[in-house]
Parts: structure tokens; C-alpha cells; sequence
């Protein structure tokens, strides 16, 4: 396994732990479970950034710069569909 494949695994385990976190957070039954899932989701979201910023350090996660045109006539389009 490479390090790429290493990474893109680790940042899904993360996405699916902060999903976890969240819900459990949200529907906790006191005030302490709550607080402790919240840090939880806290320290993943400080570990999914470091990681995805380590990826698109080498290039592995890219980023596309879209012009405001495109995501206005996107935008535009999703809108319409609702009426």
C-alpha cells in the first residue's frame, strides 16, 4: 500500500468518524456524553484539515478554482429545479 492509498483511507475513516460524531452529538442524552462526543468531532475535524492539507501538499487532493460565473449559472440552474 502507498502512502496516497494510506491517506485517501485515512481521510474516509475521518469523514465516517466525524458523521458518527456529529449524530451522536445531536441525539446525546446529557450534557457530559455530549461534550465528549463534540471533542471528539472537534479533534477529527483538526485531523481530517492536517491531513488534506498534507495531500494537496503532494498533490494527491487537488483543488479546482471555478469562476463566479459557473457557480452563479450552477446556482441558477439548481433553483429552477426546486420551482
Amino acid at each position: 500500500m502507498n502512502d496516497q492509498l494510506l491517506m485517501e483511507n485515512m481521510l474516509l475513516l475521518l469523514k465516517s468518524n466525524m458523521e458518527v460524531y456529529v449524530h451522536g452529538s445531536l441525539e446525546a442524552s446529557n450534557e457530559k456524553v455530549h461534550q465528549a462526543l463534540k471533542c471528539g468531532l472537534e479533534e477529527t475535524l483538526k485531523l481530517q484539515h492536517l491531513l488534506y492539507n498534507k495531500m494537496t501538499e503532494c498533490g494527491w487532493y487537488t483543488v479546482e478554482n471555478v469562476a463566479p460565473n459557473v457557480i452563479q449559472n450552477t446556482l441558477t440552474k439548481l433553483q429552477s429545479k426546486d420551482n
